[in-house]
């Protein structure tokens, strides 16, 4: 093949390589998955492809390794590999290739006024159906996100005649015949900018330039996501120990990094009902900066170090990797201890500690007898059921996590409980914190400090975060109305949370 790859997304999916088409495999499954994969850009787990594409009682794990040898065969080049997988990832490597959406997308987001040709280019395009022919390829969840992609097209759409509609380089007859397929494409849009302009033009105001319409609240929802999953910059790491982690940056500003906590995944967070709105919170004036715990989300799951000091040098490695100078540090339950660790170790990088739902000492330390039998049947209940169709064995941990929670909440954080780790991964999980211990380490923390924590918490209880408090010089204390150890954002308790951490940010200057 040639150097010159073009994918064609905007209609049947289409591979032109050196200016000739490429055969692509018969099967549907096949060719969605290369369009998902190249229409992402970004890497996702082995484990996720199959569930999203193939069914038990087939064998997903070899239907996927099928349909990438032979999606090889059609967009790899003998010195440039595009389908680029390990034991646990796949992602298309899309630098150098033209690809018919993205690039329409990047030439909007440039701004500027484009010539009319380019423009009428574009409307032909994007007049295509997206992955046309690959409705019910995947599974439910390909299905929203293939929704969600077709909105956005359709939206680009009649942003595109809009601008055409609007421009001044076109003749009237041409602007007007524009100006009809703007109103067949958007008839609320074009009425809503017709009115404005007649008021404008009654008040001697220039004429105003009209936003697109806003779509229905749950495709609004669903395109903010995969917006935000686009602009997302994933990237990966290795420790010492040949680990690789995968972190993700977003947003600009000056930085703020979140240690990683266990039931975290860089792809799936943003779509949580758990923390989608927490971390665009902490992304709005900032440079957020995330990173999966080994052993968990994009991060390598088969690891033979689960321990505390792995998970501080995981966070150090990401921290040099990205050069990051200054920044404020936040730390989510058993995270808090990590960035307690980090903070001590390296006292000129961090500006201000967030500690939230966090502990000094583990479960193995300070938990009853009872309380440890308890911990300990949860563990063999894990090994056994974590992975099953059977959310029963994950309910466990949802009701402690978020009693309050709305039923589909919970029902949410079953299912993402499962495709965060491994079974197996999920009980040395809960060994590793249990003995996590950082009590000798707070008098030496020398950051400014806020450590938050839910009053009636049946995960960790209160009295843990005030002994972070008290044990930390300076600290202050916010004790929040809450049972739920993972505060969501229907909760009065979590816009506390969020305006007390920007008063903190304001005062460290953050």
């Amino acid at each position: 093949m040639g150097d010159t790859l073009e994918i064609t997304l905007l209609g049947e999916v289409r591979v032109v390589a050196g200016g000739r088409d490429i055969a692509l495999p018969a099967s549907r499954k096949a060719r969605a998955l290369l369009a998902f994969l190249v229409a992402t850009n970004r890497p996702h787990r082995r484990e996720r492809l199959c569930e999203l594409f193939w069914d038990l009682p087939d064998d997903p794990k070899a239907a996927l390794r099928w349909a990438l040898s032979h999606l090889r065969r059609a967009v790899d080049a003998p010195d440039r590999p595009r389908i680029v997988a390990d034991r646990e990832r796949v992602q298309f490597d899309a630098d150098g290739a033209r690809i018919d959406i993205a690039a329409i997308h990047a030439r909007l987001r440039e701004g500027g006024t484009i010539p009319p040709d380019d423009l009428s280019a574009m409307a032909e395009q994007l007049d295509a159906v997206f992955l046309d022919g690959l409705d019910g390829a995947g599974d439910e969840g390909f299905d929203a996100w293939l929704m969600a992609e077709r909105e956005d097209a359709r939206m680009a759409r009649a942003g595109v005649l809009r601008r055409l509609a609007l421009h001044p380089d076109l003749p009237p007859m041409e602007a007007r015949k524009w100006q009809k397929l703007w109103n067949d494409a958007d008839p609320e849009g074009a009425e809503a900018h017709e009115r404005a302009a007649r008021a404008a033009a009654a008040a001697g105001d220039p004429p105003p330039v009209a936003p697109p319409r806003s779509p229905d609240p749950e495709v609004r929802v669903a395109r903010a996501r995969a917006k935000v999953l686009r602009a997302q910059r994933i990237g990966f790491c290795e420790v010492r120990d040949g680990t690789k982690i995968a972190y993700a940056t977003i947003g600009s500003g000056p930085p703020i990094l979140k240690a990683a906590n266990w039931l975290n995944h860089l792809e799936f967070d943003w779509t949580s009902p758990i923390w989608g709105k927490s971390f665009a919170e902490l992304a709005r004036a900032h440079t957020f900066v995330r990173y999966d715990e080994r052993g968990c989300g994009l991060s390598d799951w088969d690891v033979s170090d689960l321990s505390f000091e792995a998970f501080v040098e995981d966070l150090e490695t990401v921290v040099d990797t990205l050069g990051l100078e200054k920044f404020p540090l936040v730390g989510i339950s058993q995270g808090a201890a990590v960035s307690i660790e980090y903070a001590v170790r390296h006292p000129g990088r961090v500006t201000g500690l967030i500690l939230i739902g966090g502990y000094a000492a583990g479960w193995r330390h300070l938990a009853s007898p009872e309380e440890q039998a308890r911990r300990e049947a949860v563990l063999n209940l894990t090994r056994l059921g974590w992975g099953t169709d059977n959310s029963a064995y994950r309910h466990i941990f949802s009701q402690t996590f978020m009693p309050d929670a709305s039923a589909e909440d919970l029902a949410w954080f079953d299912d993402f409980q499962r495709h965060t780790t491994s079974p197996e991964n999920a009980a040395r999980f809960q060994e590793a914190f249990g003995v996590i211990d950082v009590r000798d380490r707070l008098a030496q923390v020398r950051a400014p400090t806020i450590v938050l924590h839910s009053r009636h918490d049946q995960r960790i209880p209160m009295d843990q975060g005030r002994a972070l408090a008290s044990g930390i010089p300076g600290a202050q204390f916010v004790p929040l109305e809450s049972r739920n150890h993972i505060i969501v954002d229907s909760e009065p308790a979590w816009r506390d949370c969020v305006e007390a951490i920007g008063v903190f940010l304001n005062e460290i200057g953050g």
